[in-house]
């Protein structure tokens, strides 16, 4: 079974989680293996990782974000995150990783925020 889903809003390829936790060190290779080759998907260089439902992260899928993180960068293709709940948001300021990533509230804005350019959008 498939650990992540994917469906294209517009420009924009969204990924989201089918675990609520993702604790399991397996299904982290699983996540992180579906991730990587869902780059290439991404054919307008949009991608959005949604966590709507997630409700915690162990440390070793932080490190798969990182790596989706740049593989993405190495691709040219524009990586956010949404739908953060509060408790994995407070790992994400805690390691200072909220600076690292492009993390809006949720899908909505998220999707907005694509379409912005330069600094006034």
């Amino acid at each position: 079974m498939s650990a992540i889903t994917a469906e294209k809003i517009g420009e924009i390829l969204v990924v989201g989680f089918t675990d609520t936790k993702i604790l399991d060190s397996q299904r982290i290779e699983q996540i992180g293996d579906e991730l990587q080759k869902v780059i290439a998907q991404a054919t307008d260089k949009k991608l959005l990782c949604s966590f709507r439902g997630v409700s915690f992260m162990s440390s070793p899928m932080v490190t798969k974000l990182l790596q989706l993180h740049k593989a993405c960068k190495g691709a040219g293709v524009t990586l956010k995150f949404s739908d953060i709940s509060p408790n994995m948001m407070e790992v994400f300021r805690i390691t200072n990783l909220n600076k690292m990533f492009d993390i809006q509230t949720d899908e909505a804005a998220a999707v907005k925020s694509f379409n912005k350019k330069g600094w006034f959008g």
